[in-house]
């Protein structure tokens, strides 16, 4: 077998959402589980609706998901000279005809099929044929070029998701391959890209399928094979419809700015039409090794964003306090926040609350700067009741070791005195110091908050 070559070739013509990017995934695990290559391409040929700021989130998405290609990013605008050298070879060898049909006489031919119950089609009114007497050329028209498709039989092909797909070639009309300018049309570029790039196997949506029939006859008529396909279903949005910008999905960057981690991400985007078994949570590694193209489900998949909150929550539990604390880092910075060496250790006693990089970066504002605890938290709590209470912990913690076991041993040395439970003196204290009165173990959040900052906040009682 020839070195496996797979392609993810987005359109820049709106930002890159999750049901985009899973595009992208499965044949870049594909290349990387069977040591071939993953080729970008942005198909750009729509300038009127293409913009830099779409290839952008393109570029800084799969960068951040770690989707690294190996060839590329290829342009389509960039090889329109090889697009044109295609078409004069294909002019010369009559395998596609000039067609000077306007764009009224189509409408109109169209309504007449459509009245007749018919499919709408081109009717082939310019294809040359044996003994035919083609019409009049009009004057100042600049015509299409259209591709001769074949007459009769059918297209079939093995896909890898739906099985046998079969489509006649009388259902397809001779599809438009370049425009009135001489500028070439998506189907065709795609052809010319995927032969010029070795591109072996095309994983793409199953919004192609209708094209794949199309792009297999000028494959075959320009004496090349075409590779293997496999048509992912499409990704539903929350209420089941199609995820799209028009319906609310976000850009994949949203993703990356709301603290979620690229590799849970990458663990749930596999399992939106992938499984192996039952395994729920899987790192990067394991995933490219049980990575084929066997498993892909036929079903559409539904995105959940609460599901998609649970993987990562799963993911960031799992990462050392120090791995953490490099990736909150930026998110900290950005509040303009000081950071010293008790991070880690932070990391670590707050992960277990947090599903996202954004959460526990919330969490640990509270103790490098501060927020202050709501009205309601604060009228609930800090009452006169416990201030005689509060103010004795206070002195006690002047005198003490700063460390867990002696704050909680002056914790509890106040509650007997004053005759408390635990709840009773823990939640103000944390209202007091952190804004909050639901936290990890209080004697474990005092520790590493500075002893300073913890005495001015108790003071405030």
């Amino acid at each position: 077998m020839s070195r496996v070559r797979t392609r993810f070739a987005p359109s820049p013509t709106g930002f890159i959402h999750l049901g985009n990017i899973r595009s992208a995934l499965y044949p870049w695990a594909f290349a990387r589980s069977q040591q071939g290559d993953f080729i970008l391409r942005i198909e750009d040929t729509d300038q009127e609706r293409s913009t830099q700021a779409a290839v952008d989130v393109i570029l800084e998405g799969m960068e951040w998901l770690g989707l690294s290609h190996d060839e590329g990013p290829f342009y389509q605008m960039q090889r329109m000279e090889r697009y044109k050298q295609v078409l004069a070879e294909m002019q010369a060898q009559g395998l596609v005809y000039p067609c000077y049909m306007s764009v009224q006489e189509l409408d109109a031919l169209r309504e007449r099929q459509m009245a007749n119950k018919e499919k709408p089609r081109y009717d082939g009114t310019w294809r040359p044929e044996p003994g035919k007497v083609l019409p009049a050329v009009p004057e100042g028209v600049q015509p299409v070029l259209r591709f001769k498709n074949p007459q009769g039989g059918s297209v079939v092909w093995d896909d890898k998701v739906k099985g046998r797909v079969e489509f006649s070639n009388d259902e397809l009309d001779d599809l438009v391959i370049a425009r009135p300018d001489g500028t070439p049309t998506y189907n065709f570029c795609v052809v010319v890209d995927d032969i010029d790039m070795d591109i072996t196997h095309v994983i793409r949506g199953d919004d192609h399928v209708n094209n794949t029939p199309r792009q297999i006859n000028i494959f075959r008529a320009l004496g090349k094979e075409p590779p293997v396909y496999a048509h992912l279903p499409t990704v539903l949005n929350e209420l089941g419809e199609k995820m799209s910008k028009r319906h609310g999905a976000k850009p994949v960057t949203w993703y990356r700015d709301a603290g979620f981690l690229p590799d849970a991400m990458v663990n749930y985007l596999a399992r939106l039409g992938w499984s192996h078994g039952d395994d729920e949570i899987f790192s990067r590694a394991q995933f490219l090794e049980w990575f084929d193209l066997d498993h892909l489900g036929r079903s559409a998949a539904q995105f959940d964003e609460a599901k998609l909150r649970w993987v990562n929550a799963q993911h960031l539990k799992a990462l050392a306090g120090e791995v953490l604390a490099q990736k909150v880092t930026p998110y900290l910075q950005q509040r303009g926040l000081q950071l010293d060496d008790r991070l880690s250790a932070l990391c670590d006693l707050l992960k277990d609350r947090c599903e996202t990089l954004v959460a526990l970066a919330d969490w640990l504002e509270r103790f490098y700067g501060d927020v202050p605890a709501s009205e309601a938290e604060w009228q609930q709590h800090i009452t006169p009741a416990i201030a005689p209470a509060v103010q004795a912990l206070a002195e006690k913690f002047q005198a003490i070791e700063w460390n867990k076991a002696a704050i909680a041993a002056a914790l509890k040395e106040v509650l007997a005195a004053h005759q408390l439970k635990m709840p009773q003196l823990a939640m103000p204290v944390r209202v007091l110091v952190y804004g909050i009165a639901q936290t990890p173990s209080v004697d474990a959040m005092l520790e590493l908050s500075d002893r300073k900052k913890v005495l001015d906040k108790l003071a405030k009682v």
